[in-house]
């Protein structure tokens, strides 16, 4: 499905800028966007859409910032989320390590 999506939208844009009518129709389609993007009626929209989310940061952002920062310790540090160390001091991948010794010195002979 994800290819077929691909094909279409790849055809689709090379259409649009491969020929002189798709050059033609997609100077109509930029201009028509960037009309309605510059029309009052949008632009009220995008200032609304702007305070509310400068409201939601100025209530809820020290909030979101404080569990952002106790997530990360409590992920990297191995504990929970109340700040409590595990008994490892290094973080590891739970699937073992990125890259063994053996990837890492690939010119030793192995034993």
């Amino acid at each position: 499905m994800k290819g077929k999506l691909a094909f279409v939208v790849g055809t689709g844009v090379g259409y649009l800028l491969g020929t002189r009518a798709g050059r033609q129709q997609f100077e109509k389609i930029k201009t028509w966007a960037s009309g309605t993007w510059h029309d009052p009626r949008v632009q009220g929209y995008v200032q609304d859409a702007e305070h509310a989310a400068a409201d939601f940061a100025k209530t809820q952002g020290g909030a979101l910032k404080d569990k952002a920062v106790s997530t990360a310790k409590a992920k990297f540090s191995g504990g929970d989320s109340s700040g409590e160390a595990a008994d490892t001091a290094t973080w590891e991948p739970a699937d073992g390590p990125l890259v063994d010794a053996d990837d890492a010195n690939p010119d030793t002979s192995r034993l």
